[in-house]
C-alpha cells in the first residue's frame, strides 16, 4: 500500500514539474516576444524621426540654394511634398510640414491636411502622431493658453501664434476643421488621444510674422 502511494506521489511531482516547466517555457517565450516587438517599435519611431531630420536638413539646404541663386524662384521649384517647418519651442517639436496628408507620410512627420498658405485668412490644419513619448506630437496635450507655436514658410518667412483654446473631441467631429473666424488667421493642431480614441486639439491665432 505504501509503494502504491508513494508511486503516486512520484508521478504527481513528475506532472507538476512537467507542468511548471510548460508555464516556465510559455511565459519566457512571451516576454521575449513582447520585448521584441516593443523594440521593434522603438526602433521604428527612431527611424522616422531620423528620416524627418533628414528632410529638415534637404529642406534647408534647397531652401539656401534657392535663395541664394534665385530670389525669384517659385515656392514649386523649392519643394512640392513640404509645407514648412513647424516649431514648438516648449516641447521640443522641430519637423517639417507636409503638404499633404496620407499614413505613410504621417508616419514620418507632421501633415497640413486643410487650409490655405500663412499669409491668407482661415485655418491651417496640421497632424501629428502621438506616439506617448516625446516624439512629433506626443506632448501636444503639454501646451497652455499663450505658448507660442511658429511656423516657418518655403521661403524662410517665420510665423508666431500664439495658443488661445485646447479640447478634446470624438474622432468624427469635423468642428475644429470648419470652427474659426473668417478673417483670422489660426493654427489648428491635431493628434490623437490613445486613452479614449478621441482627438487632441490645439486652437492658436497668428500674432505676427517676419
Amino acid at each position: 500500500m505504501n509503494q502504491i502511494l508513494v508511486t503516486k506521489i512520484r508521478k504527481s511531482k513528475k506532472k507538476d514539474t512537467r507542468i511548471f516547466k510548460f508555464q516556465f517555457i510559455l511565459s519566457l517565450t512571451i516576454s521575449i516576444s513582447l520585448i521584441l516587438v516593443i523594440l521593434y517599435y522603438v526602433s521604428s519611431i527612431n527611424q522616422k524621426e531620423k528620416l524627418s531630420n533628414k528632410l529638415i536638413d534637404n529642406y534647408n539646404i534647397a531652401k539656401l540654394y534657392t535663395t541664394n541663386t534665385n530670389e525669384n524662384v517659385d515656392e514649386k521649384e523649392i519643394d512640392n511634398n513640404l509645407f514648412g517647418i513647424i516649431e514648438i519651442p516648449k516641447i521640443n517639436v522641430y519637423y517639417p510640414v507636409f503638404a499633404t496628408l496620407n499614413e505613410e507620410l504621417l508616419k514620418v512627420s507632421p501633415c497640413k491636411f486643410y487650409g490655405g498658405n500663412l499669409k491668407s485668412n482661415g485655418n491651417v490644419c496640421i497632424a501629428g502622431h502621438n506616439y506617448n513619448n516625446s516624439k512629433f506630437f506626443s506632448n501636444l496635450p503639454l501646451l497652455e493658453i499663450n505658448d507660442e507655436i511658429f511656423v516657418y514658410d518655403n521661403f524662410g518667412e517665420k510665423y508666431v501664434y500664439t495658443v488661445f483654446d485646447f479640447y478634446e473631441v470624438n474622432s468624427s467631429d469635423l468642428t475644429p476643421i470648419f470652427n474659426y473666424e473668417p478673417m483670422s488667421k489660426e493654427l489648428t493642431l491635431i493628434t490623437c488621444n490613445n486613452l479614449n480614441s478621441n482627438r487632441f486639439v490645439i486652437k492658436a491665432t497668428q500674432k505676427s510674422h517676419s
